[in-house]
């Protein structure tokens, strides 16, 4: 079973932006704690700019942690680009509205702090 939360990074990471800003509510707002700085913003569409403004690589959302609390979905996974360079760890939340839509979505990145220790598994426990 997959969650919403893994799904939009799936479909993010596919490249099918339109598909994953679909699952967004229209008014969505969220936040982005980036080393560049805090993207805060609200809609739809200031998503999908931002998002087709990213550089053009090859990036990969691979999650290693999931968990799900009611209408609140959680992910920690790393960032990996051309499938073999990891840049960084993400840490993201995301509160679903009633008709199943990310209404709220909260990102942290960092490119040298790993929530999970290089000694855990990094296959990742769901709940």
């Amino acid at each position: 079973m997959t969650h919403v939360i893994e799904d939009y990074y799936a479909t993010v990471d596919s490249g099918r932006l339109r598909d994953a800003t679909a699952m967004l509510a229209e008014d969505v707002e969220f936040a982005m704690v980036l080393p560049t700085g805090v993207n805060r913003d609200r809609g739809r569409a200031a998503m999908f700019d931002y998002l087709s403004r990213r550089p053009k690589v090859n990036r990969k959302h691979r999650l290693l942690r999931v968990a799900v609390d009611g209408d609140m979905q959680f992910a920690h996974g790393a960032v990996t680009e051309n499938d073999s360079v990891t840049t960084g760890w993400f840490v993201a939340a995301v509160h679903l509205g009633a008709d199943g839509r990310i209404d709220r979505y909260q990102v942290s990145f960092s490119a040298d702090f790993a929530l999970v220790p290089a000694e855990s598994s990094t296959e990742g426990a769901q709940a």
